[in-house]
């Protein structure tokens, strides 16, 4: 099969790797139809080492169950599934708590002998553990808004859920990705009364007011903390949902919330040490929650409203390549010329 594969920093192939087959009897072949590249893709594509070990990647897609190991109990041939970007169990203590991302036999896709969500077609394993079955038949119109419960949507749900928003709370949500635009209808969902988006690309922020954003600040830094704050009324938001993962959002989202609140964070933090202290959280009483979200935890609350069309999460997708220009996918999002891309491996 073809299956994109990273070799370091800026060099994304697509090359043909093994099929892959049923190994443990739990395991299911799922035939991809829709994949995508993610924001945290991006992370290795700056940073992974020229002379490391080539490795799979992709950790979002949305298939068709071609094969099943003899103990998978419900699922059969045919059925078309949405993969959580972390497989699990099911059974585990973490799982039954609906904590997937932490289960004792989980894992990432791409990892541990693992194909990567960015090819033609993956090993499954714990396959009733970690794929939701979709109802009825499924359209290709349904495919962007399916593909973001594989991880945005549910990442963005996992930011407001975390924060604990409320209805009539005042919420700033800083990024303008995919998971940040996803946070903003989240949070609007939840019931939020204002909705602050922080993000400086027009074309995202005007689809985080169609989300349901009541303002957007482009600016950053100090000018940015008081322009929040200055809407605010002074006292800042109930909830930040910090959703890009560098140390001046997190240094914003300290600037922004109000004294009792809570910043929640979503973005993969590329950092080790974040003031916690006194005088960041400590002294006003504020509240650091967030982490990895289990997208599986929510899949099946969020995926009614996703095939009624009552939310539309699709449309951070502006953009889709064939599996063998994944590479150019790369390249759109690193640009900023594509919000998010679909891969078309059919």
């Amino acid at each position: 099969m073809r299956a994109t594969y990273i070799y370091g920093a800026g060099d994304v192939r697509v090359i043909t790797a093994p099929d892959p087959k049923l190994i443990e009897s739990t395991d299911a072949v799922v035939r991809i139809t829709r994949a995508c590249v993610c924001g945290s893709d991006l992370h290795p594509f700056h940073s992974m080492p020229a002379d490391a070990d080539a490795r799979p990647i992709g950790h979002e897609f949305i298939g068709v169950v071609e094969e099943l190991g003899k103990d998978v109990a419900t699922l059969k041939v045919g059925d078309f599934v949405i993969a959580p970007f972390a497989y699990s169990d099911g059974t585990c203590e973490f799982c039954l708590e609906g904590l997937q991302t932490s289960c004792i036999h989980g894992g990432y896709w791409g990892n541990g002998g693992i194909t990567g969500g960015q090819a033609e077609a993956v090993r499954v394993p714990f396959a009733d553990g970690t794929l939701v079955k979709v109802p009825g038949t499924v359209d290709e119109s349904q495919y962007a808004g399916l593909l973001t419960l594989s991880d945005v949507y549910a990442t963005g749900w996992h930011a407001a859920y975390k924060a604990r928003i409320a209805p009539g709370q005042t919420v700033t949500v800083i990024g303008d990705g995919a998971v940040g635009l996803l946070a903003v209808l989240s949070a609007k969902q939840m019931g939020a009364e204002r909705i602050i988006l922080m993000g400086r690309h027009k074309a995202r922020t005007d689809l985080g007011i169609h989300f349901g954003a009541t303002d957007v600040v482009a600016e950053r830094g100090e000018e940015g903390i008081a322009l929040v704050r200055e809407l605010t009324g002074g006292s800042g938001s109930h909830a930040v949902l910090e959703a890009v993962g560098f140390m001046p959002a997190y240094e914003q989202a300290l600037g922004v919330v109000r004294a009792g609140g809570v910043i929640s964070r979503v973005g993969v933090p590329q950092y080790e040490n974040a003031p916690v202290g006194r005088g960041s959280l400590f002294g006003k009483n504020v509240g650091l929650v967030g982490g990895v979200a289990p997208a599986r935890a929510y899949i099946e609350q969020l995926l009614p409203a996703v095939l009624d069309g009552t939310v539309n999460p699709g449309l951070v997708f502006d953009q889709t390549v064939k599996l063998e220009q994944t590479p150019d996918g790369y390249t759109a999002m690193d640009e900023r010329t594509a919000l998010k891309v679909m891969v078309d491996p059919t």
